[in-house]
């Protein structure tokens, strides 16, 4: 069986800026955003390409292409993830790093929008490798990074480790009276590092609690509730971890490697477990039955969680949906024509800048306490990190409701007024 997620990858690539860009123009058509302020928020300020050397295990030379795309600045430092994957270039960072502004605007934090990586598949690199490139990467970017310009965290197939190499690599570059003030550059660092607790699981944690406020609101027990997740790494497994936790059911998960499913429930943490022996695959775990890919978003649910990569719910697999609510953990899995069809169907979708933005601000707060030289226990951060997603799902479901739109709409137009807020109280230089 082939095993290989829905979309293929060129159309992947295509379509997320397109789809953002949409986005961005159906809501500010709605609150007739000022004409000026639209043309600056519909480009990116700054944008990198870096092509660098890196010697391998091997003794040869590879020449790697990285990006750094800075969307808006306006609110404060640009913040946003690295990804190493195939799929990544210039129109994916570039969407992603627009999606990062509405993300920080909308969740009310000091930060704009910025996303970047490298195009490789990191399966194919030993960890020598990867430490090689990440830290050859980290010093082609330079001053382009910092803790008050632009801070980077992890994403797709990027982790602690990953965020350790670049600090060290940053610090090095800076004096030794500079690098205590530095510790700040990257967020999602190991504790032992300067990193926060509970970072760890704030994305995924963060899309659980958008599921129970929506469940609350809408006076739904989560419990014997049936969900899928797509994806079953960082943000994937948390969220399945918190919904078990609450009594739902996981029934069908979908990786890189394939399609696994249940009906009467997978263990989390089993499948945690396994897929650590198991090269991360999930592939063949006892308990379940493996299907075909193309037959995972219409398998019989409540709730979907789209935990992977970018444009997997399109015009041709929409139709099949049969859960009730979709909760983008990942960042634009939804296209704009699948989104239609999933609205006329009555499905309810938590979109990706609410449904996720636990983990940016979790960034936040290891960004503060690095900053002010705090430490804060697991139990304060998961707290303050649920306050400040319920007033974020509060004000979207408030403007939903105000002005008869779709979650989607009324995220972006919350975010966008904010930022148009900032530049009429600012003007533009010069």
């Amino acid at each position: 069986m082939t095993t290989k997620l829905a979309m293929p990858l060129k159309q992947r690539k295509q379509g997320m800026l397109e789809n953002v860009m949409r986005q961005f123009d159906n809501a500010a058509n709605i609150i007739n955003l000022n004409g000026n302020i639209r043309k600056i928020l519909e480009v990116t300020n700054n944008e990198f390409v870096v092509h660098f050397p890196v010697r391998m295990d091997n003794g040869e030379v590879t020449i790697f292409t990285g990006y750094r795309v800075q969307h808006n600045n306006a609110l404060g430092p640009y913040k946003g993830g690295l990804r190493y994957h195939p799929t990544v270039d210039i129109d994916a960072a570039r969407a992603l790093a627009m999606w990062m502004t509405w993300k920080t605007s909308l969740a009310g934090l000091p930060y704009g929008g910025a996303k970047g990586g490298i195009q490789l598949d990191p399966s194919k690199y030993s960890k020598a490798e990867l430490e090689r490139i990440t830290r050859r990467f980290t010093y082609a970017l330079g001053d382009n990074i910092g803790p008050e310009l632009d801070i980077p965290a992890p994403d797709v197939n990027t982790n602690p480790q990953t965020m350790a190499w670049i600090l060290d690599t940053y610090m090095s570059t800076k004096s030794p009276a500079e690098r205590s003030t530095n510790m700040h550059v990257v967020t999602g660092k190991p504790i032992g590092a300067g990193g926060s607790e509970g970072r760890d699981r704030a994305t995924g944690y963060g899309v659980f609690l958008t599921i129970k406020f929506w469940a609350n609101s809408n006076n739904i027990s989560l419990k014997g509730k049936k969900f899928i997740v797509q994806g079953f790494g960082n943000v994937g497994y948390w969220a399945a971890h918190f919904m078990e936790k609450e009594g739902a059911l996981l029934t069908g998960v979908q990786d890189a490697f394939g399609t696994i499913y249940n009906e009467n429930g997978i263990s989390v943490e089993n499948l945690l477990e396994y897929t650590k022996g198991n090269n991360g695959s999930i592939q063949n775990f006892k308990g379940s039955i493996g299907i075909e890919n193309s037959d995972f978003f219409g398998l019989d649910c409540d709730i979907c969680i789209p935990a992977a990569l970018g444009n997997q719910i399109t015009a041709e697999n929409a139709s099949k949906i049969r859960a009730y609510l979709i909760a983008e953990g990942a960042n634009g899995p939804t296209d704009v024509e699948a989104e239609k069809i999933l609205l006329e169907k009555g499905i309810d979708i938590i979109p990706d800048i609410l449904c996720n933005s636990g983990g940016v601000i979790g960034s936040y707060f290891e960004w503060l306490q690095n900053r002010n030289g705090e430490i804060w226990q697991l139990e304060e951060v998961l707290t303050k990190l649920e306050k400040k997603m319920k007033e974020s799902f509060t004000k979207v479901m408030e403007v939903s409701k105000e002005k008869k739109v779709d979650m989607r709409t009324a995220a972006f137009i919350i975010a966008i007024q904010r930022l148009e807020e900032a530049y009429v109280q600012r003007g533009i230089f010069p």
